[in-house]
């Protein structure tokens, strides 16, 4: 497009200069119109020079429009290309799915001849086999395949689409009747259908029958297949019922009592067994009588247990008579869609075994409890089945909790919560081990060493059954200060190891005690020398080479080895040889030693340097476009300023008469200087706001008669374009503390915007509200509509679109448009979707002006002319002659 314009600017100019000295000549007096320009030249040969430059000049126009034309013809010639190989990946993928399997479509569009798609010989196949499927039988005795013959004799494909739809030849005369019917409908009224159909060969066809864009479709299709997966289903179902009679004698070969209830609750399946149970001669006397294993309220608990929402079943511990005697049972009964089923399995003498061993269980728990060891016993799944009273004492757990039977690894989880266990770098890993002792042959001696000072014998022995014993045996006593002392010394190692920087203690003597490697690698010292307890004086020796600076060490050994009364704190900065800056502490520790630690600062005082150089950049650069706003602003607009002065002369024919070409050319000249100026002042506006020295200009305002002179400077556009203009302002919108100015110019943009994206005959409305503290400005069109993908960049600077659209501009409007209402501490909402047209709302805040500082309230009267309180102003505006500075 930017082509096109330079085209267009180049071949007026080149026009304008060829016409203007021939005009000069016939007004009749050339020496004094074009004598600057032309000098002594002759008339006739600035004429033919004008017109060889003209010819010269459109020649490469229309050489540039020809190879630009020339590349779209070649990209669209692609993209026809690359859509015909599409079709035809996309028909042969129709192709082979229509003769994936065997049928055939007919398909009418209105009254002519149908067309069939599939196979040709459908009829002839169905008419020709018999019910086995076997081909026709060929003349000669043998037998041959309607569809080979179809295929050797292409010709005959118009005869065999006629026997297809000659339905009575190959249906039987019932099917055939109602096909004919149900086709006839179809193609009339377009009522689909879908029937199963028999031939006259005893094969089944399945037809469907629809409307399609406009045409009849027709498809049939064998159905043999679904007969036989029929028949292999009634095979399972006879398998089925195999298996069901297995079971049921499986279940009577159980000496378990089982049993199904219907879904009213009665029996209707028992085994052999609880025939037996219940002393009845048979199942069939089970079922007759109603016979009951279990009395009324066992019952009931079992309905009330499966009855419980998402509750899976378990047996429940029921006494019941079997067999004459009073039996303990464990009755389990499943809900199914038919009923309910039950199991009950005879645990009396589990429970008298059980009743002995927790006989003796009580017993041996009275005993651990006298003991001060604690102790812990675990089964095979790990639960808690004993502990004693010492046990909870040592960890202080709670009761409950221990009651609930929790799993060993939940304890060491709680104990670990609590900060009762020995700390672990990894405790998921300690945890196995521990864990493993369950697997283990041998019971294990390990030491617990507790966060609060105590030390633990922990012995876990392994039962024979499964599961694990734990005795607890304190020995704090013995280890404690042994304990305290390696835990500190190799908390103390371990921090200062994993420290990034260099840290040193040195005694009261001077020597060096703790460094970590962080400081040996920073000032290259041997490990072998720092581990001989060095001298201060030894060790700033050795650093003292890699630093240029001296006097720093000074103060470090003062702050070392000084004698002072009141110690304190020292701090310096070092920079080594290879650049690397270092902020060096002092600080003293308790019983005379002294703390010293490097901190690596490169990088921030790196930063901290190329800050300052950017500031200073910055500071240049803004300096530097003030003076460019400054200079652009008479370097351009004063040149641009004579050039509409002397072309507004031309227009008004002060200085002569002009023909209807050259007064086209100037309104052309008129025009684009216009448009130029506009966007030098965007830029400038733009730069200044930058720069920060744009001052808005604050004055009370009337709402309405901003918004209807905004509205006139766009008239001309609006009458060019053939586009409505609704202005809805309210009467009583009252006034606003604000820069006309800018508001106007905001508006203005936003209707050219507006214009430039709408459709000859639609129409742009303008709305003005107060809604609380703000004043709402609304501009909506029914244009084109901007899409997701560029809505958030409309905003932005030089970002313009056309969206197929004949307007053209440098993306300045709107990026002005929310600087302007951002000045005014408002904001710019913006809604719009492709193809439903763009709303931009601008919402300024009411402030109060200077004064009194109050603004008039809505309904008010003013000085301004409005309407009835109350009452909304709409103005339709129609095409009228309009320019500029009206907006302005």
């Amino acid at each position: 497009m930017g082509l096109e314009r330079a085209a267009r600017v180049l071949s007026r100019v080149g026009v304008l200069v060829a016409v203007a000295p021939v005009a000069a000549t016939a007004a009749g007096d050339p020496s004094a119109e074009m004598g600057p320009m032309l000098g002594s030249m002759h008339t006739h040969n600035v004429a033919g020079l004008a017109v060889i430059l003209g010819l010269i000049l459109f020649a490469t126009i229309l050489s540039l429009v020809y190879l630009r034309e020339r590349v779209g013809w070649m990209r669209r010639e692609r993209l026809l290309q690359d859509e015909l190989t599409q079709l035809g990946g996309a028909h042969d993928r129709a192709e082979m799915l229509l003769h994936s399997e065997r049928q055939v479509l007919v398909a009418w569009a209105g009254r002519g001849d149908p067309a069939v798609i599939g196979d040709a010989g459908f009829a002839q196949d169905l008419r020709s086999q018999d019910p086995h499927g076997h081909a026709g039988r060929h003349p000669d005795g043998g037998f041959q395949d309607p569809r080979q013959d179809a295929r050797q004799n292409p010709r005959g494909g118009q005869g065999h689409n006629r026997r297809l739809l000659a339905f009575d030849t190959w249906l039987t005369a019932q099917d055939a009747q109602l096909l004919d019917a149900a086709v006839a409908t179809l193609r009339e009224r377009g009522t689909g259908f879908r029937m199963n159909l028999r031939s006259l060969a005893g094969r089944y066809i399945e037809a469907q029958g629809q409307a399609v864009s406009g045409r009849a479709l027709l498809r049939l299709r064998e159905t043999t297949e679904e007969r036989r997966e029929l028949i292999e289903l009634r095979g399972k179902l006879d398998e089925a019922k195999r298996g069901l009679s297995a079971l049921a004698g499986l279940l009577d070969a159980l000496p378990q009592p089982v049993w199904h209830r219907g879904t009213d609750g009665t029996l209707t399946f028992v085994n052999f067994a609880y025939a037996a149970a219940v002393e009845a001669q048979g199942r069939e006397a089970v079922l007759d009588q109603g016979l009951e294993l279990l009395d009324r309220s066992a019952r009931e608990q079992i309905a009330r247990q499966a009855s419980r929402p998402g509750f899976a079943a378990h047996p429940l511990r029921l006494s019941a008579v079997v067999a004459g005697a009073r039996r303990t049972l464990d009755v389990t009964e499943t809900a199914l869609d038919t009923g309910r089923v039950g199991i009950a399995v005879d645990v009396s003498e589990l429970e008298s075994v059980r009743a002995d061993l927790q006989r003796q269980m009580d017993a041996n728990v009275r005993t651990l409890d006298q003991l001060p060891t604690a102790v812990a016993m675990f089964d095979a799944r790990q639960r808690l089945i004993f502990h004693n009273a010492a046990y909870q004492r040592l960890w202080d757990l709670d009761p409950a909790f221990l009651e609930s039977r929790p799993l060993d690894g939940e304890i060491l989880d709680r104990l670990r919560a609590a900060r009762k266990l020995p700390e672990q770098a990894d405790f998921r890993s300690w945890k196995a081990d521990i864990l493993a002792a369950y697997h283990a042959v041998e019971a294990t001696d390990t030491p617990w060493y507790l966060p609060d000072g105590r030390a633990l014998r922990v012995v876990a022995d392994p039962n024979p059954q499964g599961g694990l014993t734990y005795l607890y045996h304190d020995v704090s006593e013995s280890m404690k200060l042994a304990s305290r002392y390696d835990a500190l010394m190799k908390e103390q190692a371990e921090t200062l190891e994993a420290l990034k920087e260099p840290v040193a203690v040195f005694a009261a003597d001077g020597r060096l005690t703790v460094a970590n490697r962080a400081f040996a690698v920073t000032w290259r010292l041997d490990p072998a020398t720092l581990a001989g307890r060095p001298h201060v004086d030894a060790v700033i020796g050795a650093c003292r080479a890699l630093t240029p600076e001296q006097n720093p060490w000074a103060g470090i050994r003062q702050a070392v080895t000084g004698l002072n009364e009141t110690r304190s704190g020292h701090a310096c900065r070092l920079t080594m040889s290879d650049g690397t800056v270092l902020d060096c502490s002092a600080q003293p520790l308790p019983l005379g030693a002294t703390l010293l630690t490097f901190i690596d600062v490169t990088a921030s005082a790196n930063v901290e340097r190329a800050l300052t150089e950017k500031n200073d950049a910055l500071e240049r650069a803004s300096q530097l476009r003030d003076t460019f706003v400054h200079h652009v602003s008479y370097e351009l607009r004063s040149p641009l300023t004579n050039i509409i002065g002397f072309t507004q002369l031309l227009g008004d024919e002060t200085v002569g008469a002009l023909n209807e070409r050259q007064r086209e050319y100037s309104e052309h000249i008129m025009r684009s200087s216009a448009a130029l100026l506009v966007i030098i002042n965007d830029i400038l506006d733009l730069a200044s706001i930058d720069a920060g020295s744009l001052e808005l200009q604050r004055e009370t305002i009337d709402v309405r008669a901003t918004v209807e002179a905004a509205a006139r400077g766009i008239e001309d556009r609006l009458a060019e374009s053939d586009i409505g203009l609704d202005l809805d302002v309210p009467g009583d919108i009252g006034s606003v503390f604000a820069d006309g100015k800018r508001v106007r110019q905001i508006l203005f943009n936003l209707l050219s915007n507006a214009v430039g994206f709408s459709e000859p005959g639609q129409q742009i409305r303008v709305e003005a509200r107060r809604e609380g503290a703000e004043l709402r400005l609304t501009v909506v069109d029914r244009g084109r509509g901007i899409a997701p993908e560029v809505i958030d960049r409309v905003f932005d600077r030089f970002e313009s679109n056309t969206f197929g659209t004949k307007h053209r501009g440098v993306g300045l409007g709107l990026s002005i448009v929310r600087s302007f209402v951002e000045l005014h501490g408002g904001r710019v909402e913006i809604d719009s979707a492709a193809g439903r047209g763009t709303c931009v709302t601008c919402l300024f805040p009411v402030e109060p002006p200077p004064g009194d500082g109050r603004l008039p309230a809505p309904g008010q009267p003013s000085d301004a002319p409005r309407g009835a309180p109350g009452e909304t102003a709409r103005i339709v505006a129609h095409p009228a002659a309009a320019n500029l500075d009206a907006a302005e």
